[in-house]
């Protein structure tokens, strides 16, 4: 295990570009960090920094509080897993595996040792034997994860490993990175844009745009703390549901959805604010008379996400799936204005710290 540290790590291209603008970072033994953010926000680039496959403009990248910014690649023991498999096409499995145990001109014994013992722990013990032309897409990533396990390093570096597979093997490789982690509890980095999948595996989420990071916390803790808009609406699926509202005198919200509800602040709230609802915080009911009119329900099993107009603004919601939801149908809407979150109307989109009154377009109780 290692205690991984950035400070101010920056990277700028001859033209210009920055990719990364003066990132901090800890990372503690033995965690799972996920770096997550859209295409472009500089992941990538900060994990190759970080392997040594990408130089530094500035700043400092230590392993156990030893400089190793400098270092070359193949001394700062680091094993990095590629979002392409990288296999050797004529070598089989076990040979795949064993490379990097070649190169440090590791004994045949030791090597044979590692070799079955990584490929026991990827349930790839009955394919040693196989070319990668072979094998599934899924084996195929557990075979180059286990040619990074073999190396032993002090941090396990992904790069999207999981991005080339199709859904049902994401889920089950992804099960096996989380036990694979649980069990030998070294320090990992992960790219992904991928917001399920962060949450899902990492216990340190760091949250990028545009080169710098947004938030850094735990799952939960960036799902019911934002820090700010740009957080809130990439974390969660469905998306959260932004509003343009007001804030008046007597600390009334006035929002587009053809009611007000009351803001409870430390620090007076006034003019214009945005509005963050998560979908899971709308509930519906079918009534003639509703506010909202159902546009498209997607049923997914337990669940259903329903996108309705309320005023002329679009809505989002999840509810447990129902048969009696359809297109066209009238509902009437009641939103959990506890569970959501005021953010400042500029660039930045910092969360206010307040909480919101429950809100009812109809003023009627509607649940579905």
């Amino acid at each position: 295990m290692a205690r991984l540290e950035l400070s101010e790590v920056r990277k700028t291209y001859p033209n210009g570009f920055e990719a990364a603008k003066g990132v901090s970072l800890t990372v503690p033994n033995g965690s799972f960090c996920a770096l997550l953010g859209p295409s472009g926000c500089g992941k990538s680039t900060l994990l190759r920094m970080i392997a040594g496959l990408e130089g530094v403009t500035s700043g400092t990248i230590a392993l156990d509080g030893v400089n190793v910014t400098d270092v070359h690649p193949r001394d700062r023991d680091m094993a990095m897993v590629f979002q392409s498999y990288a296999l050797y096409p004529h070598l089989s499995v076990a040979e795949n595996i064993a490379f990097p145990l070649v190169m440090k001109k590791v004994s045949n014994e030791e090597r044979l040792r590692r070799v079955r013992e990584a490929a026991a722990q990827l349930f790839l013990s009955d394919v040693l034997d196989r070319l990668p032309g072979q094998l599934s897409g899924g084996q195929r990533q557990r075979v180059a994860v286990a040619r990074a396990i073999v190396r032993d390093p002090k941090v396990f570096l992904f790069d999207e490993p999981l991005s080339n597979l199709d859904a049902k093997l994401r889920q089950s490789t992804r099960a096996e990175l989380k036990q694979l982690h649980a069990k030998m509890k070294v320090t990992t980095v992960y790219v992904t844009h991928d917001q399920e999948e962060a949450m899902a595996l990492a216990d340190l989420i760091v949250v990028m745009s545009e080169g710098r990071i947004r938030q850094i916390g735990s799952p939960l803790d960036l799902y019911e703390s934002p820090a700010d808009r740009f957080v809130a609406g990439f974390i969660g699926s469905p998306a959260m549901n932004f509003f343009d509202c007001v804030i008046d005198a007597s600390g009334m919200m006035q929002t587009p959805l053809g009611g007000v509800c009351g803001i409870n602040a430390a620090n007076q709230l006034t003019g214009k604010v945005i509005w963050g609802v998560r979908p899971s915080s709308v509930r519906l009911r079918v009534s003639d008379d509703g506010a909202g009119a159902i546009i498209a329900v997607e049923p997914l099993g337990e669940f259903s996400d329903v996108t309705l107009e309320i005023n002329g603004c679009r809505v989002r919601s999840r509810i447990e799936s129902s048969r009696a939801l359809a297109p066209g149908m009238r509902v009437c809407v009641s939103i959990d204005g506890p569970k959501t979150h005021v953010f400042s109307a500029n660039e930045e989109g910092a969360r206010f710290n307040c909480k919101v009154g429950s809100f009812n377009p109809t003023g009627t109780e509607c649940l579905v």
